[in-house]
């Protein structure tokens, strides 16, 4: 730890250690010789420098001995897998995730105010870990709803389901986790219900919710509604516009965004909370000389503002490249092969957080290369773990 203030660390990890106090623990209290906290934080810290499960995070914890003795309690010395599996699998999921609120509420006060950013946008979306599941133990695979908030880079949420038709049922419980207040929360079309609309509105935040067949009636009047103001430019409908264009990798994009208030003879207008105005998003793709379209509808509570409702949309788009994708590919999540229900779901909560660590450093290398370099340095990673400017 010659690169940092080794009294300064220390102060920085016992900052950490409290948010885990009020967790219960979950082992017999025989035998009991690792304290529950220390566990989790070798585990969370074990992720960062590239750990993907408990045999991994106690051959990582054995190598880095002397730095986690001088951090934290250890008065039995370094757990064993068989400590890090047991206690990942007992915990319960929800209080596991719970015990990370108030670092997370810190880690996004902070970075609401170095980007100036007072109304964010939270993006609501699924994503399945395929190879989780077991087949033989009547088990499907782990499919975890998120709350992401893209400007800061912060996972706020997760709540897991055996299956993606289950998102409907997850998103009301997702939403009561996570502070929504004055945030504008967008979803993809299984999550558009009134009833979710209601939530959100009643939050105190603002939704941008994505249509499509399955909205029925709601999906055809707002289309054909659109549709028919095309014919003639929007000229007859206080419209908004707005244009970017995009060229890189063979590729040319132009995305339209056009905003407008929503017609109370809207069919179901009344049925659907804080309705105000509908958009539509028009993706306009060209490589090798063909062309392809893209139109999405939506309906909003968000009033006329239509770059405000342009970066709503980007903002959803955009989770698959900014979470998703370094999930896959810088975490390898897609091979996990951890099966048992508590276990998958409390690994995959870590892979998010630490994420969301890595997303929070202040220099502008890759989430790869930096989760590479947490392993090579132990400065770094107590950087990345203590929130300390690089």
């Amino acid at each position: 730890m010659a690169g940092l203030d080794a009294e300064k660390i220390r102060l920085g990890v016992d900052e950490i250690v409290p948010h885990f106090h009020e967790l219960e623990d979950p082992r017999s209290t025989v035998n009991l010789r690792h304290p529950l906290v220390s566990v989790i934080v070798i585990a969370i810290m074990a992720v960062l420098a590239g750990a993907n499960g408990p045999t991994a995070i106690a051959e990582w914890a054995l190598l880095k001995e002397d730095l986690l003795l001088k951090l934290l309690s250890l008065p039995n010395g370094i757990p064993r897998k068989d400590v890090f599996r047991r206690v990942l699998l007992a915990l319960n999921p929800t209080a596991f995730q719970a015990s990370f609120m108030q670092w997370l509420q810190s880690l996004r006060n902070k970075a609401a105010a170095a980007t100036g950013i007072d109304q964010p946008v939270l993006t609501v979306d699924g994503k399945t870990l395929r190879r989780s599941h077991d087949e033989a133990n009547g088990l499907g695979a782990l499919h975890s709803v998120t709350v992401w908030a893209s400007e800061f880079g912060l996972t706020l949420g997760q709540v897991a389901t055996d299956q993606k038709s289950n998102e409907i049922t997850a998103i009301p419980e997702l939403l009561k986790l996570v502070d929504i207040c004055g945030a504008i929360i967008t979803i993809d079309a299984m999550g558009t219900q009134t009833a979710i609309a209601k939530q959100i509105v009643e939050g105190k935040a603002d939704y941008v919710l994505a249509l499509k067949g399955n909205q029925g009636s709601l999906y055809e009047a707002a289309s054909h509604y659109v549709e028919e103001h095309m014919k003639n430019d929007f000229a007859d409908v206080k419209a908004r516009r707005h244009t970017t264009t995009e060229t890189g990798h063979g590729r040319e994009e132009m995305r339209t965004y056009v905003q407008m208030p929503a017609p109370k003879s809207l069919a179901g207008f009344s049925r659907w909370s804080g309705l105000t105005t509908i958009g539509v998003a028009i993706l306009i793709c060209t490589r090798d000389g063909k062309e392809t379209v893209d139109i999405r509808y939506f309906i909003s509570s968000l009033g006329m503002g239509v770059q405000r409702f342009a970066n709503a949309v980007r903002s959803h788009w955009s989770i698959e490249n900014t979470c998703h994708w370094c999930l896959d590919i810088t975490y390898r999540e897609d091979e996990s092969r951890i099966r048992e229900k508590n276990l998958r779901e409390n690994f995959a909560w870590l892979n998010r957080f630490t994420l969301s660590l890595l997303k929070q450093h202040s220099n502008k290398k890759s989430v790869a290369m930096n989760r590479r370099r947490c392993g090579w340095n132990d400065d770094i990673l107590v950087q990345v773990l203590t929130g300390e400017a690089s």
